[in-house]
């Protein structure tokens, strides 16, 4: 049995939560979500726990009783504090400007990168240098800060480009030239 699935989500107060049938809906302080799960998984909500079941002792479901759980508590989470990735723009001329629904990124080719903000995403810039990505779904978060690094990542040579904060780089050497 899945050590993860095995334990319980514990749902804080002001928190709502609704189990249907192959979903649970969660509503809180910071928004609403509707987690989808696989089939044979059940979820039984009792003393302010949900915990998660199995349908059957089948191994092949097994391995989605863990997932199940965490996708569950993922949500819960979001709906209380939110998520959070933040990302530094890294080089000479390089910087980004919000407008409206977009951010304005100059990131050295010859036209400014357009990038639009999706649903339920909010985007804070400090300094022309540093985006912060903040929103209740983790996945869609995640998945946000990842298409905006993915639109100049960063070189290893020079070390410019978009990077997670605290993100390690390793430099790499360049040519040495004639001797």
């Amino acid at each position: 049995m899945s050590r993860i699935g095995k334990k319980p989500i514990t749902i804080p107060k002001g928190v709502t939560v609704n189990v249907l049938d192959g979903a649970v809906e969660v509503q809180g302080p910071k928004g609403k979500l509707k987690q989808a799960f696989p089939a044979g998984i059940n979820f039984e909500l009792a003393d302010g726990h949900l915990t998660a079941r199995r349908g059957t002792d089948d191994p092949a479901l097994g391995k989605f009783h863990g997932l199940a759980r965490s996708l569950v508590a993922n949500a819960v989470a979001g709906v209380t504090d939110g998520f959070k990735r933040e990302l530094d723009i890294v080089g000479v001329g390089y910087r980004a400007e919000l407008k409206g629904k977009q951010i304005i990124l100059a990131l050295g080719y010859s036209h400014a990168v357009v990038f639009d903000i999706p649903v339920g995403i909010d985007v804070t810039i400090d300094k022309q240098t540093h985006i912060t990505v903040t929103g209740v779904d983790r996945q869609l978060v995640g998945q946000v800060a990842a298409n905006l690094r993915r639109l100049r990542e960063p070189d290893p040579y020079k070390q410019k480009g978009v990077r997670y904060t605290g993100e390690v780089l390793k430099k790499k050497a360049g040519k040495t030239g004639a001797k």
